[in-house]
Parts: structure tokens; sequence; C-alpha cells
């Protein structure tokens, strides 16, 4: 069925052996065979919680459904939509009061796009159509989300940019020559940052968009400093400043939203994945009063809709999230098991095949090299490394890990954030365990012996 009428996403149509899931309990799942897997991605950083709260989740869904199974946010909305947007409201620095909802994440950074507009033609400033974007970062799949999106081979196909955006560098300190200095490292990418805008114009900058960790390129940290430089030169030169925190945010990094941990307040949040930790499909505009109340004022429309944002079943269900992570202290959870994570990650360093060890949460990375100078994998190595021994080594392993080459070649975990510090072990382990079998791969490759 897989092979004959399912279109699979970011993935070869003509896969031989996927992984079928069907059923899950706490932080695992499982196959249609009976094999259990930990769920060490939680589902493409969305599943927060786990897969142990169906019924309270149903619960929340059907007294909804049972009650009004959908209405719109067009002109109208629901008593539930309204109750997210508040509690929203509390849970992000001040300011952040306005909620407009999507039903996923490219949604989310595409309306954040069209709000910005709408913000400038309200202050009498519609030239600004341009933005600052990172190299390597993802932003999503929609034309506006991915103009902004700074992996080349995503976009070609698809024709010119539907936005005008200048990249710079990401936060990636592992190759960089001044990396080790974080007070040279942030000088010189905020410089960047800077000169970009000077080159395009800075009355024509309207947003400078990046994630608080990137997930592209492999759990890339920013250096003390960054953000608040970042804010610093939105304000002077008149642009917004968004926090793409699809991944980050909703307790990812031990926040609801992650940019707080730098005495940040963004002007736009982009959020989705965990505000319902995958139980239903949802995303969010998180928008500050400075830049609705032009908006406001000037009785203008936000010329923009999408039919299933704030879907009411959606909406009890973030709530009922919301309210677990807050009776169960997730957020809690996370921040006292970050330094475990941190160490156990960092003793990977000692494995031949890894590079370098970065991230920060629940939310880690390994870069995968292939000799002790740190030689990064040309593209046939990365293709029998990333997309031919991995995958079906990890499976092996009862681990879901994610292989990426959107930079050089990383494997990411982002364990579900009910985890215990056992868990956290076991997944290091298993993953130290596949590893060593990999760089003995990759070796065995390069010098021709038992090469397959």
């Amino acid at each position: 069925m897989a092979a004959d009428a399912l279109l699979m996403h970011f993935s070869k149509q003509a896969l031989g052996d996927p992984l079928v899931l069907e059923r899950g309990d706490g932080p695992y799942v499982f196959d249609t065979h009976g094999r259990r897997y930990i769920d060490a991605l939680s589902s493409l950083f969305c599943s927060q919680i786990g897969y142990g709260y169906g019924e309270e989740i149903a619960a929340a869904a059907t007294r909804q459904m049972t009650t009004l199974a959908f209405n719109t946010n067009w002109g109208t909305s629901t008593p539930v939509a309204l109750e997210l947007a508040d509690r929203l409201a509390e849970l992000a620095p001040g300011g952040l009061r306005h909620s407009f909802f999507t039903s996923g994440g490219s949604e989310a950074v595409e309306a954040a796009w069209k709000v910005t507009r709408e913000h400038f033609h309200a202050i009498g400033q519609p030239q600004r159509r341009k933005a600052i974007a990172r190299d390597i970062a993802y932003h999503g799949v929609t034309l506006g989300a991915l103009a902004f999106t700074g992996v080349q081979r995503f976009k070609t196909p698809f024709g010119p940019a539907a936005i005008d955006v200048t990249h710079v560098s990401n936060t990636n300190a592992y190759r960089a020559p001044d990396g080790h200095d974080d007070v040279a490292f942030c000088r010189r990418l905020l410089r960047e940052v800077e000169d970009a805008i000077l080159k395009a114009g800075p009355e024509e900058i309207a947003l400078i968009i990046a994630e608080p960790v990137q997930n592209a390129g492999g759990c890339l940290v920013p250096p003390p400093g960054y953000w608040s430089g970042l804010r610093e030169i939105a304000d002077r030169y008149g642009a917004l400043l968004m926090a793409d925190e699809v991944i980050c945010g909703c307790g990812r990094l031990g926040e609801w939203i992650a940019t707080s941990r730098h005495d940040v307040t963004p002007d736009l949040v982009s959020l989705a994945k965990g505000l319902t930790s995958a139980y239903a499909p949802m995303g969010a505009v998180l928008a500050h009063e400075r830049v609705i109340s032009p908006i406001v004022e000037a009785g203008a429309t936000i010329r923009h809709g999408i039919t299933f944002g704030g879907h009411p079943v959606s909406a009890a269900i973030a709530l009922k999230n919301i309210e677990i992570f807050e009776r169960d202290q997730i957020l809690e959870n996370v921040r006292a098991l970050t330094p475990r994570l941190a160490s156990l990650m960092r003793e990977l360093s000692f494995l031949p095949i890894v590079g370098d060890v970065r991230g920060d949460g629940f939310f880690w990375a390994a870069e995968l090299v292939k000799d002790a100078d740190g030689s990064p994998f040309d593209g046939a190595e990365r293709d029998r490394l990333l997309r031919g021994f991995l995958p079906k080594r990890l499976r092996e392993a009862g681990l879901i890990a994610r292989a990426d080459d959107r930079g050089d070649s990383v494997i990411q975990i982002a364990p579900p954030l009910i985890s215990d510090a056992a868990l956290l072990a076991d997944i290091v382990d298993r993953l130290a365990d596949v590893l060593t079998d990999a760089h003995a791969h990759m070796q065995m490759n390069a010098t021709g012996k038992g090469a397959s």
C-alpha cells in the first residue's frame, strides 16, 4: 500500500521497506510487526508528552466535538479558541498578546510574513518587502516560508523565491575559524547581519527571522549575546524580529517560548508541533502588541486566513496539553534533566566518527566525520552512511533518530519531554552502539574491505 497509494513526505517514493507504526505507549512506538522502538525524535520534534495521554486527550476532544465540532475564525470564533489565545498570552513574554492560529508550522511562518506586511502598510512603510534569514535554516515549504528556508536544493526546483531574502551565516561554531571565541564569533555574526541590512537597504528590510536553536545543520546553538544583538539591530533599523519556535518552543528547551531564556522578546513567534504535542494538527503566530496596534488603529484588515486555523477540537487538545504540562511538571523535567542529557551526549565525542556534539534542552545532535582531522564526508559517503547504513542500523537498535545532511552529516535526537534519566541514558547508549558500528562500516568501505 505504501508503494502504490501513499505519497510520502520528503521521501523517495520507491521505498522498499518503510517503517509503518501502528501503536504508541509513553515514549515508545510499535510497528506493524510488533517491534518496539524508543521514539528518540518525538515523531519529528512533535510528541512532547509521548503517547500515554490518549484517553485524556480523547475525552477533551470528545467534549468539544459533541458541543461544537467546527467553526472558523473568519469573523467569528469559539470559546475554546478564545481561551487558548488567552492562555498563550499568559505563557508568553510580556507584550506577545495576540494569536493567529494555523494548521501547522509552515502556515505559521507564512502567516507571520503576512502580518508583518500588514504592519508596515499600517505604519506607512509598504516598501519594506525584504527579509534576513540564515543559511541552511529550515522555515517551511509553502512558497513564502520556503523563501526564508536556506536549503537551496529544496528551493531551486520551484523557481524564484516569493520573498526577497538575504541569507547570512548560521551559528555553527564547529568549523568557524573564530568558533572557539564566543565574543568574536558573536560579533562577526551580528556584523554580517547588519552588513546584509545595509546592502539590501535598511528602509526595505521588514523582518529578521531565526530559530532559537537552528534545527537544520544539527542543533546550532547561538553564542551568548546573539539574540540580544539581533534585537538591537532590528530596533535600530526598524525591522521586526521573529523567533521561529516551531521546534524549540512548547517545552523542547524547557520553556514555552524558548527566546525568553535570552531575556529577549521577539515581535513575532511561530509555534506548532508541540502546541498540541501532535495529538492534533495546529500552529500559531504570537504577535506583539506593537505589531498589531497600528493595524487595529488604522482599522485595517489582516488579509490572510486559514479555514482550519484555530479548529475548536485542536484548540481543546492544545488546552489539555497545556494543562498536562503544568500538572505533570513537564518543563521542570526538561530543566532538571538537561545537564544529564548534555553530559551523556558529550561523551559521544570520544567516538572516532563524532566530530562535534551540540544542543540544548531535549534537542541534541552529533556531527559525524570521517577521520581524526574532522574531515566531512563527501556526497557518496553521506549517501552510504545517512541513507544506507544508519536507517537500518537504528531500526535494529530499536531507536528512532534522525540522520540528516542539510549541512554536514549529523544525527539528531529529541526525546519526549516525559523521558526520565534512565531512558535518556538508554537512548544515548544505543546511539553510541550505532555510531561505533557506523565508524567500522565506513572504515571498511574506505579501505575496500568487506564493502557492501
